[in-house]
C-alpha cells in the first residue's frame, strides 16, 4: 500500500529507476518525476539492494516498543475480563498496571469468530438458534430475547427492532432500544428455517425465543449454559491441539474465549468481512453515528482499507485501461 502523501507509486518509482539505470542523469529524472535528487537517490539505492521488492513502502511500525504492555499482562488483562468479569480497578490491581492500561486492553481485545467457530459454538450450546441469531445479527441480548413473532417479516427477512429487555436485579424491565429508536435488520437466508421453527404454535404477541411467555435471562457468566458452551468447544480444542503436537503437526487455531455480547462483535465482524459498508453496520447494530461504528471497529476497516488499492487497480485492468506514463520533455 501506498502511503497518502507519496509523489510516486511503485510503479513511478519503477519507470525512475530504470530511467536513471538506462543512462540518464539522475537531476533530470528527478525533475522530470516530480521529486528531489535526494527522493530519486533513495529509491534508487532501495533498488539495488532488493530489487523491486525496496520500491514499496516500508512499514512506519517501530521495530520495537520499550514502553508497550507485556504480552503476558496484556493476555492476564483479558483472561481476567472474560473469566472473571472484574472490573477496571481491580484488574488493574490485580496485574500492576494502571487502569487506563486496562480500559485500552479491554478495548482492544474485541475477539471476532469465524463462521466454523460460530457453527461450532452454536451445535454446543443449549439454544443454538439463539447462538447463530446473536452471531449473525448483531443484537444486543435484551433486544433478541425481547423479540415477539410479530416483529419478524419472514418475506424480506427482517426482524424490527422496537423493545429491549433489561435484567435490574433479578427484575425485567421492558423498554426501548438503547438508542430509543426502532431499526430494522436483516438477517440471511440460512436462519430462515430455524426462525420459522420458532414462530410455529405461538401467537403474534408471543415472544420469539424461549417459551414464549418469559423473557430468557442472561445466562449466568460463570455457570450459565453459554459459559459451559464456550468451556466445552475450548476443551475440545486443547486435546485437539494435544494431540497435533504429538503427531508433530501445527497446532489449530483456537477460539477465543466469548461472551454472548462477544457475539455482536463477531456479527460486525462477519458483516464487513462479506463487503458491508460503515452506514449499513451502522445500521445493524443501531450504533447512533457512524463514526461510532467506526471508533469501535477500526481495526476492522483498517483491514478493508488495505485492499481499496489492490481492488482499484484489478477493476481499471479489467476495465482495459492503457498505462499511463510519465510524458518525457522533448529534446531540442
Amino acid at each position: 500500500m501506498v502511503h497518502r502523501n507519496a509523489r510516486l507509486t511503485v510503479a513511478g518509482r519503477l519507470i525512475l529507476v530504470r530511467r536513471v539505470l538506462g543512462g540518464r542523469p539522475v537531476s533530470h529524472v528527478a525533475k522530470e518525476m516530480g521529486v528531489s535528487r535526494q527522493c530519486a537517490h533513495r529509491w534508487l539505492a532501495r533498488y539495488r539492494a532488493a530489487g523491486e521488492a525496496g520500491l514499496s513502502d516500508r512499514s512506519s511500525r517501530p521495530v520495537s516498543s520499550p514502553t508497550a504492555t507485556a504480552a503476558a499482562t496484556a493476555a492476564a488483562v483479558v483472561e481476567l475480563r472474560s473469566r472473571e468479569r472484574l472490573g477496571r480497578d481491580n484488574i488493574a490491581r490485580a496485574c500492576g498496571t494502571s487502569p487506563r492500561t486496562v480500559s485500552r486492553l479491554i478495548a482492544k481485545s474485541k475477539p471476532y469468530l469465524t463462521h466454523r467457530q460460530v457453527a461450532t459454538l452454536a451445535a454446543s450450546s443449549a439454544h443454538p438458534e439463539l447462538v447463530t441469531f446473536l452471531a449473525y445479527t448483531g443484537l444486543r441480548w435484551g433486544e433478541a430475547t425481547a423479540l415477539r413473532v410479530r416483529h419478524i417479516d419472514t418475506l424480506r427477512r427482517r426482524v424490527s427492532v422496537e423493545e429491549n429487555a433489561v435484567m435490574v436485579g433479578t427484575v425485567i424491565h421492558v423498554g426501548t432500544p438503547k438508542t430509543h429508536e426502532t431499526r430494522s435488520v436483516p438477517y440471511p437466508a440460512f436462519l430462515a428455517l430455524s426462525i420459522a421453527k420458532l414462530c410455529e404454535g405461538k401467537g403474534r404477541d408471543d415472544l420469539l425465543f424461549g417459551d414464549g411467555r418469559l423473557h430468557m435471562r442472561l445466562p449466568n457468566s460463570r455457570d450459565g449454559w453459554f459459559a459451559a458452551a464456550v468451556r466445552r468447544v475450548l476443551d475440545n480444542e486443547e486435546r485437539a491441539a494435544a494431540e497435533a503436537k504429538a503427531r508433530g503437526e501445527d497446532e489449530p487455531a483456537r477460539m477465543p474465549r466469548v461472551t454472548p455480547h462477544d457475539l455482536r462483535h463477531t456479527a460486525a465482524s462477519l458483516a464487513i468481512s462479506s463487503g458491508a459498508n460503515v452506514k449499513a453496520v451502522q445500521r445493524m447494530l443501531g450504533h447512533a453515528s457512524a463514526s461510532m461504528t467506526l471508533d469501535t471497529y477500526a481495526d476492522l476497516f483498517d483491514d478493508d482499507l488495505d485492499g481499496v488499492a489492490t481492488a482499484l487497480d484489478k477493476a481499471r485492468r479489467s476495465a482495459g485501461v492503457a498505462e499511463m506514463l510519465p510524458r518525457t520533455p522533448a529534446t531540442s
